[in-house]
């Protein structure tokens, strides 16, 4: 189904930053958007822009039961959609040598990961059953290498990017496709605090349009802007003792408190 029918769409994350703005570009081709989230007044915000397109869950993606009734209640009023998209992620810096840092690596693989699973589980049976449907999976460049001070996210993208793969090959020839997208920097609340330089960064508005694109081309995998397409695949490639004292010079994401 091409951008611009009548489609139905899930998104997670949907309250804020990459996930408002997908939920924007697909309200604005006329699609019904099933928004879910934590923040219910951030989402209440974002569907008075287009209440007749809307439909809201607040839910926690972490919590496998409410994210079934919300998949319920969100199927009931719009039936089985046409594409579910796992947005919903957080990044904190980390280090392994502070005890205190421990809840911050269970939250990261908490959201990114199994909250990655409790998005799609209520849908796969019943898009394989109907024949058709797309699972996108937001992942990120950071999953292609380890990155100092982020071993909770690296490792949460790297484990996404993985589990994706797993599942595509799992759905191949059900008529339900699999993508994993991953973004380099968006300009969005969570970069925000960053204090390193971001190459290509884009804004979030920018990066749902692309997101969408391949959407609608089903590409299976895709790293956003090109320009960071080229950095990934250089960093997948450089040889380790190359690597290593490079990114031991780069910019830490702050820990959370820090």
């Amino acid at each position: 189904m091409d951008i611009g029918q009548r489609q139905t769409i899930v998104i997670t994350g949907a309250s804020g930053g990459l996930g408002a703005a997908i939920a924007r570009r697909y309200a604005a081709d006329g699609a019904a958007v099933g928004l879910i989230a934590r923040r219910a007044n951030e989402l209440q915000a974002l569907a008075a822009e287009h209440p007749a397109q809307y439909r809201l869950q607040s839910a926690d993606v972490r919590d496998s039961a409410t994210m079934r009734a919300a998949a319920e209640a969100l199927s009931a009023a719009q039936g089985v959609p046409d594409i579910v998209i796992a947005n919903a992620g957080v990044s904190i810096g980390t280090l392994t040598e502070a005890a205190e840092d421990e809840q911050a690596f269970r939250d990261v693989f908490e959201i990114n990961v199994i909250g990655m699973m409790n998005t799609f589980q209520p849908y796969v049976a019943a898009m394989r059953a109907r024949g058709h449907g797309v699972l996108v999976g937001i992942a990120s460049v950071a999953g292609y290498r380890g990155l100092p001070g982020s071993g909770a996210y690296s490792a949460s993208k790297a484990a996404v990017i993985s589990y994706l793969e797993s599942l595509r090959v799992e759905l191949r020839g059900s008529g339900v496709s699999v993508i994993t997208i991953c973004p380099g920097y968006i300009v969005t609340a969570m970069t925000s605090k960053n204090p390193y330089r971001m190459p290509f960064i884009m804004s979030a508005d920018t990066a749902a349009s692309k997101i969408a694109a391949i959407i609608a081309r089903r590409k299976p995998y895709a790293v956003i802007p090109w320009q960071m397409a080229v950095v990934a695949r250089l960093m997948h490639v450089l040889p380790r003792w190359i690597y290593d004292p490079l990114a031991a010079k780069s910019g830490r994401k702050p820990r959370r408190g820090h």
